[in-house]
């Protein structure tokens, strides 16, 4: 009989050749980091700023790392009006999969568009947030419902929470500008402003009567860094900004349809609230990208080429403008780049007029743009693997590898 190494359970033992291979499989020797496009078996063998995920609805089962994070502008400079820049933008922010209850208790029955809190989103790059507020119990929560009404089961969380979420952000990240879209269903005499006090977002407001009426430029994004007014917040109701100093959003953002509307190819019609995308008197453009009804399985598909068709499509019907917020449900799910790709893209645009965002100097004369770099050659790690494209045919070696012995573990496991 050949020898077993024992486990504290006495049905299970392994070989000594399947405890040497589990040792190297798990020795930091063989840890590798990989690059956009490469194969992977999960999040933590990509790089920073990826993960790892398939995209069945394109076709492509093969896991592979893809983009979560766009690049941060202000890399190059914050020397430009706020209107000058594109931030990433989560449709209905709240709405994450995996909340079942309702924190009323109650089964949440409402549709879920993102996977993550929005700590996380804030954390992997979104700086555009859409927030439905509606009043509830008393109180102001976040509900994804329908009829201007709230219910239980359509409930999410009090409004506050989340709000203190994004000031602790804040104050962690002192030259972080945020964005939050409501859609207002509020009527509770200043219920908004009463929430905001309350979550301590006041210190960052941007004040209404520093926002340009008639489609001039906003301040410069390093004078909003430094006053620290770096929250913005928009409302759907009209009559907030004169009573509750909650600026309308239509006043100054011009927006394309939502849903279905919205991603027909070759179109970029604007939603009933807002006026023509080619209006210039608003100075900021919201693009959305997202079905009717959100849809996992199908969201990679969305977020990768249709949606930076629909991008330049818009740029094209809205003026030669190119989106200063690009919405979108399920923002980490892409075939490749995804929403942040097309965030670098609409940067790069904007900043410098490069084709991409890598090109622009910082600082620089609009139009100068950095010679197109060569491919990067694979760099050694401090593990001594190679990392980027060349490694991927290895990686894959290691990662079926892996899969093969996790089969024989569990064979000589339940083989009783």
């Amino acid at each position: 009989m050949p020898s077993y190494y024992s486990t504290p359970y006495p049905f299970i033992s392994f070989p000594p050749l399947l405890v040497l291979c589990l040792s190297l499989l798990c020795s930091p020797i063989l840890s590798l980091a990989a690059s956009q496009g490469s194969s992977c078996v999960i999040n933590r063998n990509c790089n920073s700023g990826l993960h790892c995920e398939t995209c069945i609805a394109n076709g492509n089962i093969k896991p592979r790392c893809t983009r979560i994070q766009p690049s941060d502008p202000k890399s190059k400079g914050t020397e430009l009006p706020f209107n000058r820049y594109t931030w990433l933008t989560t449709h209905n922010s709240f709405a994450r999969l995996g909340q079942i209850r309702s924190t009323t208790g109650t089964p949440n029955v409402a549709p879920r568009n993102q996977q993550d809190t929005i700590t996380q989103q804030l954390n992997n790059g979104v700086r555009g947030l859409m927030l439905d507020m509606y009043d509830f119990q008393n109180d102001i929560w976040l509900c994804h419902s329908y009829g201007g009404n709230c219910y239980n089961y359509t409930a999410f969380v009090p409004a506050l929470g989340v709000l203190k979420e994004i000031n602790v952000f804040l104050e962690a990240n002192p030259s972080e500008v945020i964005t939050i879209f409501i859609e207002d269903y509020v009527t509770s005499p200043m219920g908004l402003p009463k929430v905001f006090n309350e979550s301590g977002l006041m210190k960052y407001w941007f004040p209404v009567s520093r926002m340009p009426k008639n489609g001039g430029d906003w301040p410069l994004l390093s004078d909003m860094i430094k006053s620290n007014q770096r929250l913005l917040v928009f409302t759907s109701k009209s009559w907030k900004e004169n009573q509750e100093g909650i600026a309308y959003e239509w006043t100054y953002v011009v927006e394309n349809q939502y849903g279905k509307g919205g991603m027909n190819a070759g179109l970029c019609p604007n939603r009933a609230e807002s006026a023509p995308m080619s209006t210039t008197s608003r100075s900021l453009v919201l693009v959305n990208y997202f079905p009717d009804i959100p849809d996992f399985a199908t969201a990679c598909k969305h977020n990768s080429a249709p949606l930076l068709d629909m991008l330049n499509t818009c740029h094209n019907l809205s003026a030669n403008r190119w989106a200063n917020f690009i919405a979108v449900d399920f923002y980490k799910r892409s075939d490749g780049g995804g929403a942040a790709e097309a965030t670098d893209v609409a940067n790069a645009h904007l900043i410098c007029g490069c084709n991409k965002l890598s090109l622009c100097k910082a600082n620089s004369t609009f139009g100068i743009c950095d010679a197109q770099s060569k491919p990067s050659t694979p760099t050694s790690t401090s593990t001594g693997i190679l990392t980027g494209p060349s490694s991927s045919s290895g990686f894959m070696l290691k990662s079926w590898l892996k899969l093969f012995v996790v089969n024989i573990m569990l064979v000589n496991a339940f083989s009783l």
